[in-house]
């Protein structure tokens, strides 16, 4: 007889939370959800909770998926938060993006009640998420770690455990760092080729064919051909993770002169009404600054 698995509270189900807790279910995790949008929830067809609260008293492993340090205390620590309900024995993983500093502040306070802790943010968009492959970035300690290496495993392609808690949030903001310097390198590229009266169609085939080609060039090259940025991973998350990456640059003593200047782009594209589009609508920004829109 197989190892009964173990029972999944999931709390969030925005673009990434939603694909993620289906590939549960579908490996036959047992879960119950919570999200702020009940009707979304139910959509699942398996257990809603009433709140975060609620959702713990019949779960061995909660997992959240929020966007920003603020949601996270809030479904942890606030009103009917998971800490109210949350007995020792338990563990709680977090899988969005927040800060390190936060990462270790929240592990701390559930370790002071008994229950482990491990800080664990993706690295993909939706159609990975999709797919469950994902790759998986984890602060927290060894065995706990180990223990829930079954359910990365339906989630991601690679898991990277990193060390202690928030060094899964390090490692995050490492990577999508990374990732957003290249796609607002990529549309610096397009706005530069296209004021010069460079071929746009051309340019794009020249950037796949010469040695900056990339998978996320490749992803994001449909859309800038369409001009239209349906999201996969909003701007708005990206400006929130570059903010991030510059506080916890600063907190260590790293210089990041790129990645200051790609915030001050990012916060104005939020500002200019493009946060709910793709991270690929900084072209859009772009070309408004440059009168090419």
């Amino acid at each position: 007889m197989s190892e009964a698995k173990a029972k999944i509270g999931w709390i969030g189900l925005g673009h990434m939370g939603l694909p993620m807790s289906r590939n549960l279910l579908a490996a036959g995790y047992p879960v119950t959800i919570y999200n702020r949008t009940r009707a979304k929830a139910m959509e699942l067809g398996c257990p809603v909770a009433d709140t975060p609260a609620a959702l713990v008293a019949d779960a061995d492993i909660i997992i959240t998926m929020v966007s920003d340090d603020a949601s996270q205390e809030e479904i942890l620590f606030g009103a009917h938060g998971v800490a109210e309900g949350i007995s020792a024995g338990k563990t709680v993983i977090n899988m969005g993006t927040i800060s390190p500093g936060a990462s270790r502040a929240h592990a701390e306070r559930l370790k002071a009640k008994g229950v482990d802790v491990l800080d664990a943010p993706v690295s993909g968009s939706v159609k990975p998420a999709t797919d469950g492959t994902l790759v998986i970035l984890v602060g927290g300690e060894t065995k706990t770690f180990e223990r829930c290496k079954p359910i990365f495993e339906v989630l991601g392609k690679r898991t990277f455990h990193f060390g202690d808690h928030g060094q899964g949030a390090n490692a995050k903001l490492a990577i999508n760092m990374m990732l957003g310097l290249t796609l607002q390198a990529l549309a610096e590229s397009v706005v530069l080729g296209t004021k010069s009266g460079l071929d746009a169609d051309m340019l794009l085939d020249m950037i796949s064919e010469a040695a900056v080609a990339s998978p996320i060039i490749a992803m994001k090259t449909p859309s800038i051909r369409a001009g239209k940025f349906p999201a996969a991973f909003p701007l708005k998350h990206m400006e929130k993770d570059f903010r991030l990456a510059v506080d916890a640059a600063k907190a260590v003593g790293a210089a990041v002169p790129i990645t200051e200047a790609a915030t001050k782009t990012f916060s104005q594209a939020k500002a200019n009404g493009l946060g709910d589009s793709d991270i690929m609508a900084v072209l859009a920004q772009l070309q408004s600054m440059s009168a090419l829109r």
